[in-house]
């Protein structure tokens, strides 16, 4: 990974207040003011995920995914108690796997596993980041993976190949699509006579899916054909995972740096290339909703689905408003304007905040995927209503400003 002298943006700073209150200590970064600035925020959307699922429990105090990513000088900053500075990037990874897979977040274990893959700060063009070699993740899926290096560097293109088709296999391996590791991909090789050490890099905090994306800088490793022919019979969703799939844990009150989300909020923002899945409860079939759940990163079978058929026939009896059955709680809608906690730009947050309490945000996924959180683990909802949830997400991702309220309100309009 490349790198070059800048002062850190003011924006950049503020970028972690867009969601009140913040988990990440602003004085971690505020000590970096004056540093060396690489391309750590080109794969956004990654981070953002990652750093949902790290803050449902971090023991190491690790103060957040981004630090993994930079420098041995500056990540240090930020590795809480993990004790060798390589090794940060692979503990943050591990963790976050860890606390997806308890929750039962495919899409957040596919996250951990594209984020362990990330190209990481090497200093120079060309230049080869360390191997982890001190600490041990403990999740065989982690530790399966490497992370890119500088695509100017000696054999990368053979080294990021390798690195990209073991992720497919990972991601495969807990239900996800082995798709995604292409995203995990880099830039076009720098030139080694650039003394700025910057290359052919973007780096925009503010740019939620990831500047590399919408820049259309990202040049891949390898080509689809490539990872099914590695993956094989692997790459149906489910086809050999092991992780167990449940519903995920409540994060009622998350808010982290930026971006408040949740489980779900990782989920269905990230556009992750996910399979969506219907769950199989016990009795499905047999409840109005048959325990059906789409695109929310929450497929099971047996009595491990998010919702099942019991459940959902029990909110569907205790709904309060809707046809969608929203079980204890109503009017899931939310509106874009100004003024919203004091705010001087226009920004989302719930209509409904008794039911769905939380701050003003720039970027809808934060309030969209924090109700669908709060449908689940709060109301009771009924499985339409959370697939209603999800599909409201979605389409509100792929708009902006009142569009984009007005598609996620529209999915519960009945």
């Amino acid at each position: 990974m490349k790198l070059h002298q800048s002062y850190f943006a003011c924006s950049f700073v503020f970028a972690f207040a867009f969601a009140r209150p913040t988990t990440v200590s602003i004085h971690s970064y505020g000590s970096l003011l004056k540093r060396e600035v690489p391309q750590e925020h080109s794969h956004e959307k990654f981070l953002t995920t990652v750093r949902a699922s790290l803050a449902l429990n971090n023991p190491a105090g690790i103060s957040d995914p981004v630090f993994g990513l930079l420098g041995n000088a500056a990540a240090a900053k930020g590795q809480g108690s993990i004790a060798d500075t390589d090794c940060l990037q692979q503990a943050t990874a591990d963790q976050a796997f860890t606390n997806a897979k308890t929750a039962g977040n495919v899409n957040g274990m596919t996250a951990a596993l594209v984020y362990r893959a990330l190209e990481r700060n090497s200093g120079t063009v060309g230049g080869v980041s360390a191997a982890c070699t001190s600490i041990k993740a403990i999740n065989p899926e982690i530790a399966a993976i490497t992370q890119h290096q500088d695509p100017a560097s000696a054999n990368a293109a053979t080294t990021n190949k390798a690195v990209t088709l073991a992720l497919a296999k990972q991601i495969a391996s807990v239900g996800g699509d082995p798709q995604t590791a292409i995203q995990s991909g880099t830039f076009a090789p720098g030139s080694a006579a650039d003394k700025t050490g910057k290359g052919n890099t973007c780096d925009d905090a503010n740019d939620s899916e990831g500047c590399i994306f919408t820049q259309k800088l990202l040049v891949p490793d390898v080509t689809a054909a490539e990872i099914d022919a590695t993956v094989g019979s692997a790459s149906t969703v489910g086809g050999s995972s092991n992780a167990a799939v449940k519903a995920p844990a409540s994060t009622d009150s998350l808010k982290v740096a930026g971006n408040t989300t949740s489980t779900m909020a990782a989920s269905d923002t990230s556009n992750m290339g996910s399979k969506s899945s219907t769950g199989k409860a016990g009795k499905a079939g047999k409840g109005k909703n048959g325990g059906k759940v789409d695109k929310a990163g929450m497929s099971g079978k047996s009595n491990t689905t998010a919702v099942n058929a019991d459940d959902a026939a029990q909110n569907d009896k205790a709904a309060t408003s809707g046809a969608l059955g929203l079980g204890s709680c109503s009017d899931p809608t939310i509106q874009f304007g100004p003024g919203f906690d004091g705010r001087k730009e226009d920004s989302f947050q719930p209509v409904n905040q008794k039911d769905f309490n939380h701050g003003s945000a720039l970027n809808s996924g934060v309030i969209t995927g924090f109700i669908c959180q709060q449908l689940m683990d709060k109301c009771k909802a009924s499985g339409d209503a959370l697939s209603a949830c999800a599909k409201g997400q979605q389409a509100a991702a792929e708009a902006t400003g009142q569009a984009a309220a007005n598609a996620f309100n529209a999915a519960f309009a009945r």
